[in-house]
């Protein structure tokens, strides 16, 4: 009889285990959203000296423009296709469809708003997915960590991690971490809204 119960332990732990590593997230697509969705998150960036560099609110909302599906947000208007397009690099910021212990490395080649170039190469692992709760409520959750170096044309360099907590209920993250040199960013999702 011992023996029964150990065997249907294994068997049940066996098949969680199995469930948990099968689950995987595909990249939204257009039909995902919905006219009026609308995301709310709050963000603030304060040096280790206490001093607060940015504390704000960023909304998003879905609009239709001119017949298309649309992100609106302070930034301006941009059509959803254009958002989905799937990127192909060997180097993504977002390796689909998502699964816990999926590795790649992210890498990026950017120019800030005051012209500096600059360059983020982090390693990345899909940690867990689980419920997480944010302000704007709990809700199924990937945590995705990237660690490495950013670098500009400036000379700056240095090490950076970053947790991405990403919801596909959500089709964005609900919250995100950033660490590096003496600065710490934290944005996360303080409302969201689903006609």
């Amino acid at each position: 009889m011992k023996l029964l119960s150990t065997i249907f332990v294994i068997v049940m732990l066996g098949a969680c285990a199995s469930k948990m590593d099968t689950h995987a997230t595909k990249q939204p697509t257009l039909n995902d959203y919905s006219l009026g969705e609308k995301w709310v998150w709050q963000f603030k960036g304060v040096a280790d000296t206490g001093v607060v560099r940015v504390n704000g609110v960023d909304v998003r909302e879905v609009v239709n423009d001119n017949g298309a599906l649309s992100i609106k947000s302070s930034k301006g208007i941009v059509p959803i296709a254009e958002m989905i397009v799937p990127d192909l690099s060997t180097t993504p910021r977002y390796k689909w469809p998502l699964k816990v212990g999926d590795t790649w490395v992210y890498e990026s080649h950017w120019t800030s708003e005051d012209g500096t170039k600059g360059k983020t190469v982090q390693d990345v692992e899909v940690v867990s997915y689980q419920e997480e709760t944010v302000l704007a409520g709990e809700f199924m959750a990937y945590t995705i960590s990237y660690k490495g170096n950013i670098t500009n044309s400036r000379g700056y360099s240095a090490y950076t991690e970053e947790v991405i907590l990403y919801s596909p209920e959500v089709k964005n993250f609900i919250k995100l971490t950033q660490k590096q040199e003496g600065y710490l960013y934290i944005e996360e999702l303080a409302e969201y809204l689903k006609p």
